[in-house]
């Protein structure tokens, strides 16, 4: 509290001794700072090490609250109010008031963020840093206030929503159960965590009409005969990691994606920090839009709608997962062909089908690939901050592809959880793209 109290008076202070307002500058700040603030935001994300689901969640509320702030600037478009489930008002400027509407925006975007992140305080440092510098910069004070008043309002619309979505609700619900079940998913070596978000599916969608709307259908029924549909699925996942090229092995790697890799050393257990599989494509929209001469307007409202279509793939996958709970590979294969094989990926600590990079990675790329380009051609950086080089795809839907097919060189899928996990994400990313005007 004490270091609030004394950041907001060097701001008070900055902002009597202020530089006249430079529009210019203000607006070469601003340019791609959406893209900057989910890189940001990224780094808080990892850091608190969140599951996927709730990682989804956390860049979708975010986007959703600075596209509110900044569509003002294009009269035509529309607000999300309305069109996204519970999602009935968001305030609108004064007309007798001034704004700065890229302000507005990110004071929305990080006012979301800290509230549903945990380390409140590193969020409350990247807004208070964003309003010293924009002060530095030069900017009229009445639009100061108006714009900043306006982006908490907006921000505290959108965590309305966010607090009756379910998610505090769900801490409250039973926990998973392991059965004695050979078919059901049960915790994995090496440290065996519980079953991650196992009531994900009660959380509102933001867009689908229900968790269940495009349900895949269950996956190759259970069967330990080695003559069976299933054991010759498991098999499969056995011999591609026995017989991995170095090509596969890089893909693999490369689309990991998981922030809850663990390591144990004697008793102390640790966990290696990454992006999570949302957080991914949230970066590869950042990197392209970038690139691409979009207005500052249709920037936010393609990282809206592309988070957006990650978060219900989330609720859609994790619906699936918890009906089926189906064993994961590397359970089957140690009690049925191989006590000592182990997969080229740690297992995540969820059931099996279907497959959440499968569905997420396809809805965001059917997203973009809608709204930037169906063959556009791009160099994906995200993992050069965790030690992986770049590669590069012809398409969104070429990389989505590739991130599917990752979980079975990496062994922890079964095909038909890669096959019926992209129909499912295709059909979320369509879905979104055709209930949502911009």
């Amino acid at each position: 509290m004490k270091k609030s109290i004394t950041g907001l008076l060097c701001i008070l202070f900055a902002f009597a001794c202020k530089a006249p307002h430079n529009q210019a500058a203000l607006d070469a700040y601003f340019e791609d700072g959406i893209m900057l603030y989910n890189r940001k935001l990224t780094d808080v994300i990892v850091a608190d090490i969140f599951t996927p689901p709730v990682a989804s969640r956390i860049y979708a509320y975010s986007n959703i609250a600075a596209y509110e702030g900044i569509r003002f600037m294009e009269p035509q478009k529309l607000s999300l109010a309305g069109q996204l489930n519970h999602l009935d008002s968001i305030p609108t400027p004064d007309p007798n008031r001034t704004y700065y509407y890229p302000l507005t925006s990110l004071i929305a975007f990080t006012e979301v963020a800290k509230k549903l992140v945990f380390d409140l305080e590193r969020m409350e440092k990247l807004q208070m840093d964003l309003i010293s510098e924009v002060q530095e910069i030069g900017i009229d004070k009445d639009i100061h206030d108006n714009s900043v008043e306006l982006g908490k309002s907006i921000a505290e619309s959108v965590l309305a929503r966010a607090s009756e979505d379910g998610y505090l609700r769900r801490t409250a619900l039973p926990r998973y159960s392991v059965s004695d079940d050979p078919g059901r998913w049960r915790p994995t070596p090496p440290d065996y965590m519980e079953a991650i978000e196992p009531h994900w599916n009660t959380i509102k969608p933001f867009v689908l009409d229900s968790a269940g709307q495009f349900d895949p259908g269950l996956p190759t029924e259970f069967e330990i005969d080695e003559d069976s549909q299933f054991f010759n699925e498991a098999r499969a996942v056995y011999q591609a990691v026995l017989e991995v090229r170095p090509e596969q092995l890089e893909i693999a790697k490369f689309w990991d994606c998981n922030p809850n890799i663990s390591t144990t050393k004697g008793h102390v257990m640790y966990f290696q920090q990454q992006i999570s599989p949302g957080g991914h494509w949230i970066h590869i929209a950042a990197q392209v839009l970038e690139a691409e001469n979009k207005s500052i307007v249709e920037e936010h409202a393609i990282l809206a709608q592309t988070s957006i279509a990650i978060a219900d793939a989330f609720i859609s996958c994790w619906d699936q997962k918890y009906k089926s709970s189906l064993t994961r590979p590397e359970t089957f294969i140690n009690n049925y062909i191989d006590p000592n094989w182990e997969p080229l990926l740690q297992t995540p600590a969820f059931p099996e089908h279907t497959s959440g990079h499968s569905v997420a990675s396809t809805a965001a790329a059917t997203v973009l690939t809608k709204l930037i380009g169906e063959n556009y051609k791009f160099t994906d950086s995200t993992e050069v901050p965790y030690g992986l080089p770049t590669r590069t795809y012809n398409s969104f839907l070429e990389a989505s592809q590739e991130a599917a097919i990752s979980r079975f060189y990496g062994g922890i899928h079964y095909k038909p959880a890669i096959e019926l996990g992209v129909e499912q994400g295709r059909n979320v990313g369509e879905f979104v793209l055709n209930s949502l005007k911009f």
